[in-house]
Formats: structure tokens, sequence, C-alpha cells
């Protein structure tokens, strides 16, 4: 497994990354005709998300909010007071349902009386974890069993029941629906919506022809790998093959396009960058599928390839994103025919190996886990 810094700059060489330092807490930057960048802190590894303001003659839409936190309404009041030129917001567009993109949404909504934008999906996902309706404790515990975690490490998974209510704010009671191929009009333009799938239920990005420009959200990220899981309150999701064939949407945009991703810096490389994301999970999948034919015809379980896929020690909180990463990967390596799953009679799912998976076509990444709350 790749873990070379050098290795990880290479990639990143082969992108180009026009827009330059990022912005300061309380400030924005231009990155392109009336669109600017803002960066908000996270109390996590992964440390910040970037934020999007466009601007129109009589006021601005906000794209993405931020986790709630008193730091981050902190920020957003600076911005409101020194970087908005008296105009106030129009609209609130949230990409997808995760607290550092939508937390913040019913305060920004209630602040200014906007409407908030948001796919059905993900508006619908997010009301049901913030309110407690999916996620329950028997349904979770169902789902690590029967995907071999042993009953002892069950409560791992269960601390991290509620940080979501945490993150998030109360959410509008109502909402405009984005959907995928429909404009949306931000700064006088059309951006149109780009649905996918896998790292959230109908993530939302957003691509505007006349600047050349796309805000991908989680989708595409210049440096790490976006979170690809499956969660109890769908536990045969196949996310990754979902997320990946995803891809072929922003495969139809030029490649000298502006990427605003949601972390890290903007970049031009669109293309490029797909294709390093498919040979990073190609080579993770590659990886598995080995290490489920060492064990014959016992098979493996999720839980026994956590290891496999994330090799370095992991603390309680990204135990749970790195187990759900894993069965993605097994799921999509069966729904390839690169494993079997046989359920025993104790309930339990293991997967047994059917034939390889071919080698990446080029050289993968050493992405990390994506810790998402």
């Amino acid at each position: 497994m790749p873990d070379s810094h050098d290795h990880a700059q290479r990639l990143l060489a082969q992108l180009r990354f026009p827009s330059g330092d990022e912005p300061q807490a309380g400030t924005i930057k231009n990155v392109a005709p009336q669109v600017y960048w803002l960066r908000m802190p996270l109390p996590f590894q992964l440390n910040h998300i970037n934020l999007w303001l466009v601007e129109d003659s009589d006021g601005w839409s906000i794209v993405d909010t931020g986790i709630n936190m008193p730091e981050t309404q902190q920020h957003w009041e600076v911005i409101f007071a020194n970087a908005l030129n008296g105009k106030p917001v129009k609209r609130v567009v949230v990409t997808h349902m995760h607290p550092d993109h939508v937390g913040l949404a019913g305060w920004l909504c209630e602040r200014w009386n906007a409407p908030m934008h948001m796919t059905l999906g993900d508006y619908m996902s997010s009301q049901a974890i913030r309110n407690g309706i999916v996620d329950g404790a028997e349904t979770r515990g169902t789902h690590l069993l029967a995907n071999g975690v042993p009953a002892d490490q069950v409560e791992i998974f269960a601390r991290h029941r509620g940080g979501y209510s945490k993150g998030v704010g109360p959410l509008p009671p109502s909402f405009e629906r984005l959907i995928h191929g429909h404009p949306l009009m931000m700064g006088g333009r059309r951006w149109q919506v780009i649905v996918g799938r896998g790292h959230a239920p109908e993530h939302a990005s957003l691509w505007c022809p006349d600047l050349n420009v796309l805000i991908s959200g989680d989708q595409v990220l210049p440096k790490i790998s976006t979170n690809v899981g499956v969660w109890p309150n769908e536990p045969r999701a196949d996310a990754l093959s979902w997320f990946l064939d995803s891809f072929a949407r922003f495969r139809a945009l030029p490649s000298d396009a502006l990427v605003l991703p949601s972390h890290g810096f903007p970049f031009v490389g669109l293309h490029t960058r797909l294709d390093q994301l498919i040979a990073h999970h190609d080579a993770r999948l590659g990886e598995i599928a080995a290490a489920v034919a060492q064990r014959g015809e016992a098979g493996a379980t999720a839980w026994d390839m956590v290891p496999t896929l994330f090799p370095r020690h992991l603390d309680n909180n990204q135990v749970v994103f790195a187990f759900a990463e894993t069965l993605a990967h097994m799921h999509c390596l069966e729904t390839r025919g690169h494993v079997t799953r046989r359920t025993g009679h104790d309930g339990v799912h293991r997967f047994v190996f059917a034939k390889p998976v071919p080698p990446p076509t080029q050289r993968d990444d050493d992405s990390e886990v994506f810790d998402v709350v």
C-alpha cells in the first residue's frame, strides 16, 4: 500500500492549483467572476471545510454552511458585517446532508429569511437522522453483528450515535428541491445540478458552463478520498459502485474546469483526479480480494477486512467510518463477481473469493479515510 509522502506529492503535481493560499477565517477570496471562497474550522482531524459565496446584483447565494458550533457562527457574522457590501443572503444551497455542509442551514435561513435548496434524498435523510428516526440500537446492532463485528465491540459504534444532531441545528421546515440536470440561477448564471451517490444519498454538485467552474462538494476532492460507507439503515447498499458510477457525469465536463472542492484547494485537472480516485479504489479492491482469497473456504467478514483496508491505528471515531467503508468495498466486490456472499446459520455474512481483481491502470493514491460526523 503506498505510504510515501513523495508519492502523494507526485499525484498532487499532476493537478494545478491556481487560486493561491486559502482565505483566513472571517474573510472571503475571489476565485472566479462573482464566486468567492471562504473557510470554516472543523473540530476533527480534517480541520476545515471550504464554503462558497456567489454574488448577485441584489444579494448573495451561500453554498454549504459549516458545522453547527458557535465559532462557525461568529466567523459568519464577521463575513456578514464586512464582506457582503450591504446586500442580503438570498438563498442557502446545501450540497448534501453531512454536518459540515448542512449544520448551520437552519440558522442561516432564519437569519436571512432565505430559502434552503437541497436534494430530496439528503433533506429527508438529514431530518431522519437528526430526529432519531433511523439508526436505532437494535437495527445498528443487527447490522454490525451480521457483518462480523464482535459483540464486545458494538459499543464503540453506539458511542458515535448522537454526534449528528450536535453538529446539525434544526433544519428549515420547508426547502426547494435540487434535481439532477435542472438549473439553479446564481450570480445571473445557470448552474446545472449534478447528482452523485455513494458518499451521500443524493449529493448535489453545481456546474456553471459560462464560468467553466464546478462546485464539487465532497464528490471530487483533490487530495483525500471521500468516505463511502454502508450504514445500518441501508445494509445491502452498494455505495462504492454508486459512487464510482457517478463519475461518468463528471467526465462530460471539460478537463480544464476549475473545481471548487469542499476540502483542500481549488484545482484544475478534473479528469486526472477521477482517474486517480478510480485507481485508488481499484487497488483497495484488489488488496481486499487477495486477503479474502487467503481465507479459503472459511471466507472473511467485513470486520475481518478492516485492517487490510486501514492498517494504521484507528481511534474509535475512525473505526466507525473505516468499517462502513470496508463493507462498501466488500459489496462492490460482490457486485463485480470477485467474491461470493455466504450467510451462515449464525446469520453472519462471510465472503469467499471468486476471481481476482485486475490491477489498476495507473498507480493509485494513498488517500486516508475521510472522517465525517
